[in-house]
């Protein structure tokens, strides 16, 4: 039981962020420990399935798709999502630069944190990472281009299938990419008010992209394991200009309502934002931001590399006991 609180914690803490446009809650996933279980149960869910219920009825089903692991995490992401989307539209509304800078500090620490290097790194592990990097950097001005589908309903499904995507991938906020689609104002409004049309067309883009993507995902991590990791850091690292506090949109176009999809920032000091806009640059609220969501990141990796190294105690003190008994 205490394993499934802790589970629906880490997904209430993912639906938090996806919330918020410039996180991914790929990335919580992977500061707590979880980001692989999550890749591999998703990829459970298909034609084997099936065959599992088969051969054990029920409770093979039960432990194939990782129901003890998947449910409480979907729960606390549902209710996170449903609870955070009013309080993430008011501070994004009323303290945008508070609420940038927290970002920050969580998504640079995640980046600290993940970025050990694996006995098994190599040099040319730099190239995935690099690839990353640009990855993150050019996504974001390809997703106008999405509007152009035409139907509105196409528009929602492609959208969906990118955004469930992006949570998958540390560092790249599916939250983000709907704000350059056009689409994160009508989504978020769609879950406040209960819109069930729109968001069974969101839905089955989500899940087209969920089953796909989870797929490709689990074959890298288990044959490309280190080069893989080394592009998701990419990821984090380049996501980190989308939330630096102090920044002037200079490029945007207009999507459907005339929603500003930003194209372009420029990245300012906070005195010359100070200057530039006639509003204070609250420097020390957040710099005090940015350190809580770093320090809350440091807490949860060193927690989760606690409970990582108690496991393998606990299976070295196991394997341990079978041989002191195969030799009594």
């Amino acid at each position: 039981m205490k394993r499934q609180f802790s589970t629906f914690l880490k997904g209430a803490g993912m639906g938090a962020a996806d919330a918020v446009p410039g996180v991914s809650g790929g990335t919580i996933a992977f500061v707590t420990g979880i980001y692989e279980e999550l890749i591999h149960t998703i990829k459970q869910f298909g034609p084997s399935a099936f065959t599992a219920w088969r051969r054990g009825g029920l409770a093979a089903l039960f432990a194939h798709l990782n129901l003890a692991f998947a449910i409480p995490l979907l729960l606390g992401i549902g209710a996170s999502l449903v609870s955070v989307a009013h309080l993430v539209v008011w501070l994004m509304d009323d303290y945008p630069l508070l609420l940038n800078g927290f970002f920050f500090g969580l998504v640079a620490a995640s980046a600290i944190v993940v970025s050990r290097h694996p006995a098994d790194w190599k040099l040319w592990h730099l190239i995935p990472l690099v690839l990353g990097l640009l990855l993150a950097h050019g996504l974001p001005s390809l997703m106008p281009l999405v509007t152009q589908l035409g139907s509105p309903s196409l528009v929602l499904i492609v959208g969906g299938a990118i955004a469930i995507s992006a949570l998958l991938l540390p560092g790249v906020s599916g939250s983000f990419l709907l704000l350059t689609m056009g689409l994160y104002g009508t989504v978020m409004q769609g879950i406040r008010s209960f819109d069930l049309a729109l968001l069974s067309t969101f839905a089955v883009g989500c899940l087209i992209g969920l089953f796909g993507f989870s797929r490709l995902l689990s074959w890298l991590l288990r044959y490309h394991h280190t080069a893989t990791l080394q592009l998701l850091i990419g990821f984090i690292v380049g996501s980190l200009p989308v939330l630096w506090p102090w920044r002037e949109l200079i490029r945007y176009q207009l999507g459907p309502e005339s929603q500003v999809i930003p194209l372009e920032y420029r990245y300012l000091t906070p005195g010359d934002y100070a200057n530039l806009t006639g509003e204070p640059a609250l420097l020390v609220p957040v710099v005090i931001a940015m350190a809580a969501g770093g320090v809350l990141v440091l807490a949860l990796g060193r927690h989760s590399r606690g409970g990582e190294s108690g496991k393998a105690d606990n299976g070295s003190r196991k394997s341990s006991d079978k041989k002191e008994g195969s030799n009594a």
